[in-house]
């Protein structure tokens, strides 16, 4: 991961970037090595509790945003892990659409105005990233097959990932910018219906069936302040 999180900033910098921020958001967030990036980046470890979550610090300075080494959407065969933001999740939509990590922190930089240029993961999250954004760039550097992963060569994924992050980078990024829809309908359906009745109890929140609560929301902050607390 680390090695491919420095193939994308030594990608940004041969574009031309000059300050790099990097969140580690996998679990702890204590998963890269950090005297292995570029010195031009500044390192994001742990978890704040702010509700960017994977996006904290991202506001409209940022010229665009980039995705290193995401999975599938919970609900998807596409890779042997899966699920999104936590294990306990079944499924999360947002406006009926099946919710990956991807999406909810897609809609973040369209919350601040930033363009999402590239990603990097599996196949399946990679073809999501291209239906959801059509001019991005992406890197798959792996599918899944089952409980098992078929993977390019760690050199091979490190090698594209800096060469298109600077391709991306270089284009129009205005290409990227996401609209944010004006209104929000959440579904989050959990595994344990014990924890779907605990999230209703979040201001709005409605307990729509045992194991599903609903949320509605003209503000994408709020979407983001309920996933905080119920997920």
């Amino acid at each position: 991961m680390t090695a491919e999180v420095s193939a994308a900033c030594k990608g940004a910098l041969q574009a031309g970037a000059t300050d790099i921020w990097v969140k580690d958001a996998h679990a702890s967030a204590r998963n890269l090595i950090a005297a292995r990036l570029p010195r031009q980046t500044r390192l994001i470890r742990g978890w704040s509790g702010h509700p960017f979550s994977m996006a904290q610090e991202l506001d409209e300075s940022f010229y665009a945003m980039l995705m290193v080494g995401y999975h599938s959407r919970a609900g998807s065969g596409a890779n042997p892990l899966a699920y999104t933001i936590s294990g306990n999740i079944a499924r999360l939509t947002i406006n009926g659409r099946d919710a990956s990590e991807l999406l909810i922190h897609a809609y973040t930089a369209a919350f601040v105005n930033v363009p999402l240029v590239f990603l990097s993961g599996d196949q399946g999250i990679c073809e999501d990233a291209s239906a959801l954004v059509p001019s991005i760039t992406t890197v798959a550097v792996k599918r899944g097959v089952g409980d098992a992963s078929i993977n390019i060569h760690p050199q091979l994924a490190v090698e594209q990932i800096q060469a298109q992050v600077q391709i991306a980078l270089q284009d129009d990024v205005s290409q990227c910018r996401l609209p944010l829809p004006e209104q929000f309908a959440v579904q989050i359906t959990y595994k344990e219906h014990a924890m779907a009745h605990r999230a209703s109890f979040f201001p709005g929140a409605v307990l729509e069936q045992a194991h599903t609560v609903g949320f509605e929301s003209p503000d994408y902050f709020e979407v983001l302040r309920l996933f905080a607390f119920v997920l």
